[in-house]
């Protein structure tokens, strides 16, 4: 009789524990539900975009690198981020780059370039800007399959950064649980959250076409090295009058609001049009 009782006990147990494990990973993925849509031009906005305090939107394009970047041989801006209202700005060069550049433009509209020779196997793609909440940390990524994610210093905001620009060193990175391809933009929800924009259309890696994905903390960044856990969350949608290949591109979240952004850039002759789809926590 003792047998049976411990033997049932031993399966409420282990009942208990897999009902929380469900509960977790529900609460550990959550729902978000698309709320509109709206357009901007793709050669000004297509990059990417960033909330302001006032609601407004930054958007990036091709068309909106300055010219004085431009002849430095800048000529890719990646999805920018906007903390206590300074604007942070990921920029790359030619095939033939040997580092990036990470621009800051100051509340009053000063500008500061920060520029980050690459590491050893570091790749030159600079796809990305994004500040942690806490205004310590910028996160950025690279092109194609990857298993982390880049954290440096955030200029100006980080006091370890100079005041006028100069050289920026990585710090401990975000390594991932599983690999991902081709990230164009992650943005923080909160401390030990993000969310990220996958162009990866082949399915290989996860179950969804160009998803959006979220990747878990343990705790918040604080410069040495971490591991983030990954979560396919949903496919981006795919919606146009033109038939082709879309392009995933960057995304925003906005706290003070709590509207998720996410941009795809149409195909074919409406390339010159991206949609902005909105989303909402259910």
């Amino acid at each position: 009789m003792m047998k049976k009782r411990q033997l049932f006990a031993v399966a409420a147990l282990s009942a208990a524990f897999t009902l929380s494990a469900a509960v977790s990973s529900v609460a550990a993925a959550p729902t978000w539900q698309e709320t509109g849509t709206t357009y901007t031009g793709s050669l000004g906005g297509g990059e990417g975009l960033a909330s302001r305090a006032d609601g407004s939107l930054l958007y990036r394009g091709l068309g909106s690198i300055p010219l004085d970047l431009r002849v430095k041989g800048w000529n890719h801006v990646g999805d920018p981020d906007i903390a206590q209202g300074y604007t942070f700005d990921a920029y790359q060069g030619p095939d033939s780059a040997t580092s990036k550049m990470f621009e800051v433009t100051t509340p009053e509209g000063r500008r500061y370039d920060y520029v980050h020779p690459l590491d050893s196997g570091e790749k030159l793609n600079n796809s990305f800007a994004t500040v942690s909440p806490d205004a310590q940390w910028l996160v950025s990524g690279e092109w194609g399959d990857q298993n982390r994610l880049q954290v440096f210093p955030a200029p100006l905001l980080n006091a370890s950064t100079p005041r006028t620009g100069g050289s920026l060193p990585q710090a401990g990175q975000i390594t991932l649980d599983k690999p991902v391809r081709d990230i164009q933009a992650c943005d923080f929800v909160n401390d030990t959250r993000l969310v990220c924009v996958s162009d990866d259309g082949s399915r290989q890696l996860f179950p969804d076409d160009r998803p959006l994905l979220q990747v878990d903390l343990p705790h918040k960044l604080d410069g040495g090295p971490v591991t983030g856990q990954v979560t396919d969350l949903f496919a981006l949608p795919q919606r146009s009058v033109c038939k082709g290949t879309f392009e995933a591109e960057g995304v925003d979240y906005d706290a003070a609001r709590g509207i998720l952004r996410a941009q795809v850039v149409q195909p074919g002759v409406c390339v010159v049009a991206t949609t902005v789809y909105s989303y909402r926590l259910q």
